[in-house]
């Protein structure tokens, strides 16, 4: 677990390895450099993901023909239908995508390669939209920066794995930090830190928490608006692996009375 709030003079101070700073992803993506990777990787559809006001994740699927004007432009879609967004009338929203963070997914989807992006979500007249999460943030980070500090978060969230998604059917009946035998849970574990990592997205550990089948990987901390995003790609990767492996990963709060619950410590 870690917040560390550090003046932006005193950065030495915290060890930064592993660290990817906002200014470091934005230097490294332009229009050009997507569209090259995208080909590259013969990828004919490109995810554009966002984030509901509930926390959960929304998005749209493009073609490779429609790309390069989503970049140029955005796409535009019915804020009205995303729960707590807008009204009927204020129905027009646009998702600009986030060049930083752009990644090829390490699977394939219908066996098609796909490429991913978080997007902005703003006005037709190019404002940001209040309700959107990210931009929320956006404004907590700009007033801890304007005080000379930078923001560091260490999520260590955890999860259950099941059966299947109607039951729930624990994998095994180890306990805090075992090792025990190299069951399909772990497996699938490991699996999902290659998944993370082949994403671009640094993991410092991973082990078996308190309850059966409860499960934890704890990311290498990043800057507060850097970690946000791996924070929402890392659910989605842990229940994608998940079904891929056969079994169903869920980080609902308590789903069995009279064991540990799930966290999300900050």
């Amino acid at each position: 677990m870690s917040l560390v709030a550090t003046k932006t003079g005193a950065r030495s101070k915290v060890k930064t390895g592993g660290v990817i700073t906002d200014t470091e992803r934005k230097a490294k993506r332009t229009k050009a450099d997507i569209i090259g990777q995208i080909d590259a990787a013969g990828a004919n559809f490109v995810r554009l993901f966002f984030t509901d006001i509930l926390g959960r994740l929304k998005g749209m699927t493009m073609t490779r023909s429609e790309i390069e004007d989503v970049l140029d432009q955005g796409q535009g879609f019915d804020g009205s239908s995303i729960e707590g967004f807008v009204r009927i009338e204020e129905s027009d929203l646009m998702a600009i995508p986030d060049f930083r963070t752009f990644r090829i997914l390490p699977w394939e989807v219908g066996g098609e390669k796909v490429a991913m992006m978080i997007a902005d979500i703003e006005k037709p007249d190019g404002t940001p939209y209040e309700g959107d999460p990210r931009y929320i943030l956006k404004r907590v980070v700009e007033r801890i920066e304007e005080r000379g500090w930078t923001a560091y978060l260490g999520p260590e969230i955890e999860y259950f794995y099941f059966r299947d998604d109607e039951s729930t059917t624990v994998l095994d009946h180890d306990g805090y930090f075992d090792f025990g035998p190299d069951d399909i849970g772990t497996q699938v574990r490991k699996r999902t830190v290659n998944a993370l990592e082949a994403m671009g997205i640094p993991v410092e550990c991973s082990h078996h928490e308190v309850a059966h089948s409860q499960h934890e990987i704890d990311l290498k901390y990043q800057e507060a608006f850097v970690m946000a995003d791996f924070a929402q790609l890392y659910k989605y990767t842990v229940k994608e692996v998940g079904r891929q492996g056969g079994i169903y990963a869920t980080f609902m709060p308590k789903p069995i009375f009279g064991i540990p619950a799930l966290g999300q410590a900050l």
